[in-house]
């Protein structure tokens, strides 16, 4: 949970960050910019292109403004603004007076490194130094293409650089650091959630485990250990019902996990399996359609069917039909002396009828009820 809570504070801090340098974009070009433009407008040979080259760094501040306020980024458009802050740097650049790059006139050369920033603020940091240097290059390519540059220039471009680089690289570095620490963070939390799944599926599957065993524990166990002691001879008929019985109850028990659409049937074709291993020709049926009963309910209404099944002479019919009212397992064999299970839950009733060698078992369940 503390990793988690430390991913989302780092999450918060770097959008803090990003807030934070929206922020210095805006005032920077809205203020700076905007004010050294309108005061030395005489000053430039195109006034027009300046303008031009500042609504386009205006344009990309307002769009990250709106994507802020949706806690959304550039995504694929990314690459698309940084090119259009670098054409718009490039147009103010190359429209200056001779001689005037890194000066007071040129107010693109201390802007348009934050525009670019803003755009570029959660990308990798190589993303940020490349732009920089693309927009350091554009300047000094300018002044050197200028006639009679001297020291003084190249010192005023040298000097201003220092700024309009490293402020902005120190930004970048931190938000490097902080996405490192997100994306190992969040790789933690994935590890430990990993490691709380496995735990949990491993407790689970103990639980299953042990309540398999204690519903195996009160007929499959004890006949189990009576053949092995000998106190149980596997040719006595009433041992060999049993040992039908619990078979079944035990392929019932194992059908319960798979995951199919018609649980109650799927359960019902392993009971009638054990049947059909004696010789047993078994029919079975179904009509309508039911919700599927909990897993108490499906071992009520089996219960009765396994036990007609299991004790079946040479045939037996079993029909199961249902729908959102009532649903009813039917169990129709040639056996005799059986005494179905005690239904567990209160909305399922057995009723059994004999005539000779042939027994009825009706299980039926009330959904509603």
């Amino acid at each position: 949970m503390s990793d988690v809570v430390g991913h989302q504070a780092r999450a918060q801090l770097l959008f803090g960050l990003r807030v934070a340098t929206a922020l210095v974009g805006a005032v920077v070009v809205g203020g700076l910019g905007l004010g050294n433009l309108v005061r030395r407008w005489e000053s430039h040979d195109l006034p027009l292109a300046q303008v031009a080259a500042f609504a386009v760094l205006a344009a990309v501040i307002a769009v990250e403004a709106v994507l802020l306020a949706r806690r959304r980024s550039w995504g694929r458009w990314g690459p698309l603004a940084v090119a259009a802050v670098l054409a718009a740097f490039a147009l103010a650049t190359v429209t200056l007076p001779e001689g005037r790059t890194a000066s007071a006139v040129d107010w693109a050369f201390g802007a348009a490194n934050w525009v670019g920033l803003v755009v570029l603020l959660e990308r990798p940091l190589w993303t940020v130094v490349a732009f920089l240097a693309a927009h350091e290059s554009i300047a000094l390519v300018n002044l050197l293409l200028v006639a009679d540059v001297d020291k003084g220039d190249l010192a005023r471009l040298a000097t201003g650089s220092v700024n309009v680089i490293g402020f902005p690289l120190c930004v970048a570095v931190v938000a490097s650091v902080l996405h490192r620490l997100g994306a190992e963070a969040a790789a933690a939390c994935a590890v430990v959630e990993r490691v709380r799944t496995a735990d949990a599926v491993a407790a689970e599957s103990h639980r299953r485990r042990q309540q398999r065993f204690a519903e195996l524990s009160a007929g499959t166990i004890p006949l189990l250990a009576g053949l092995a002691d000998g106190s149980l001879s596997p040719e006595d008929a009433a041992v060999q019902r049993r040992s039908a019985i619990e078979a079944a109850r035990v392929r019932r028990l194992c059908a319960e996990t798979d995951v199919v659409t018609n649980p109650l049937l799927h359960e019902l074709r392993h009971c009638a399996d054990i049947a059909d291993r004696k010789g047993v020709v078994v029919e079975l049926e179904a009509r309508g359609h039911w919700p599927t009963p909990p897993v108490a309910v499906r071992r009520d209404l089996t219960d009765a069917a396994l036990t007609a099944l299991a004790t079946a002479g040479s045939w037996a019919r079993v029909t199961v039909v249902g729908d959102d009212d009532l649903v009813s397992v039917n169990v129709v064999a040639d056996c005799d002396d059986v005494v179905p299970p005690r239904p567990s839950t209160p909305g399922v009733r057995v009723e059994l009828l004999g005539h000779g060698t042939t027994t009825w078992v009706e299980a039926t369940w009330q959904p509603t009820a």
